[in-house]
């Protein structure tokens, strides 16, 4: 090869990028997991049950921590496996491959993890509230961001304020859309400190269950799994419970909202490609007018659109994954991946819905439960629309 020629056949055909192959067996473990353990403990459960009730829950959680699932993406200094944001992909599109898995992966086995912004927090807090959590000790903790005002912005939109009183901070007003409070012994609340609409006017604190003046109330919604609606009139918390800096809350939260969006696609993406499995069987063995379901030219092209799509959902989660770990810049990446990840997901099982016809409506089935619950993830973590937006912007600055 002489000055900028190449020469061809010295370019080793390495392939494209594949799946590292401890994330393949990764990714069978918790798949035989979930077949074997989750699958049938579902099957005796009510179809809209939202998570594995006591004392079911701690048996399938102890099963999991002896195999190693617990506390997946809690950092190795902080107790945890300290799996890889592409791990924990990998891990959430297989856990999600249950009746509930689109709010409770696995059933709720693979817990231990506190809210992120706990590894920003100070010693006596992360080994206060944090590693019960990581331990086993205790059950997950809420993060309470969203307002009436709005979700998808929570920098402009946060008006619930924390007026500093001495040792302590007195917390006013209502959070919206909160998930998992009803059940958690504490929580991490963001509240305004500072000027209206500064995204520097933001404070993060621990708020514990039973703090006098703190109400919840559920919000009944189209799926199984309810928010909550937290007021808070008048809550006194501690200063000591304070994470970070005065002001410094959405900085601290940044992070984990970027990566939070990466994962989230995993979960529709596992349940779309499990409910096209379901699909592909059914109009294998349905008979119509004399022939199989699957030799009609509409159906067969409805499942080749599906997989065609799910594998594009699926690399682009991947390549978000990856760049997060090598370091990168991921808000494009992970706005990509949450919007043509949850899309996808809520397309094909609509199309599984129609193959399967009538019965794909009733309860016989999890597609319609599942129609229900990706309805509302096009909406978590940011609405598609609000992803467009920092898309086009990244594009267009």
């Amino acid at each position: 090869m002489t000055g900028t020629e190449l020469d061809l056949e010295d370019v080793l055909p390495t392939g494209a990028w594949e799946l590292p192959e401890e994330f393949v067996l990764l990714r069978e473990t918790v798949r035989e997991f979930v077949e074997t353990e989750v699958h049938p403990l579902e099957d005796t459960l009510p179809h809209d049950t939202a998570g594995v009730p006591q004392p079911q829950l701690g048996e399938l959680q102890h099963k999991a921590r002896k195999m190693g699932l617990w506390a997946l993406a809690t950092p190795r200094e902080f107790g945890g496996a300290g799996l890889s944001v592409l791990g924990q992909v990998v891990i959430g599109e297989e856990a999600a491959k249950c009746r509930m898995g689109a709010f409770f992966p696995a059933g709720g086995a693979f817990g231990g993890n506190p809210p992120n912004v706990m590894y920003k927090a100070s010693t006596e807090q992360f080994d206060r509230f944090a590693r019960p959590i990581i331990e086993g000790r205790m059950s997950k903790a809420y993060t309470a961001i969203s307002e009436a005002t709005g979700g998808s912005d929570p920098a402009g939109a946060i008006r619930c304020r924390a007026v500093r009183d001495g040792d302590e901070y007195v917390l006013t007003g209502t959070k919206l859309w909160t998930s998992h409070a009803g059940n958690a012994d504490w929580g991490v609340v963001y509240a305004r400190t500072g000027e209206a609409g500064a995204r520097d006017g933001i404070s993060c604190f621990i708020v514990e269950q039973d703090t006098p003046g703190l109400t919840m109330t559920p919000i009944g919604v189209m799926n199984s799994f309810s928010p909550y609606e937290l007021h808070f009139d008048g809550v006194r918390v501690p200063a000591a419970n304070r994470i970070g800096d005065e002001g410094a809350g959405f900085r601290l939260a940044s992070e984990f909202l970027v990566h939070g969006r990466i994962v989230y696609a995993a979960g529709p993406i596992g349940i779309a490609q499990y409910a096209l499995g379901l699909a592909v069987d059914w109009v294998k063995r349905r008979q119509v007018f004399g022939e199989a379901l699957a030799d009609k030219q509409a159906v067969q092209f409805m499942v080749a659109d599906s997989e065609i799509e799910l594998r594009a959902a699926r690399l682009l989660m991947y390549q978000a994954a990856w760049n997060a770990d090598l370091g990168k810049d991921v808000k494009v990446d992970a706005s990509v991946c949450k919007v043509f990840g949850t899309e996808t997901a809520f397309r094909v099982v609509d199309r599984c819905v129609q193959l399967f016809g009538a019965m794909g409506l009733s309860q016989e089935m999890p597609l319609e439960r599942w129609f229900r619950d990706l309805r509302v993830k096009l909406l978590g973590e940011g609405a598609s629309e609000v992803q467009r937006m920092v898309i086009a912007r990244r594009l267009l600055r």
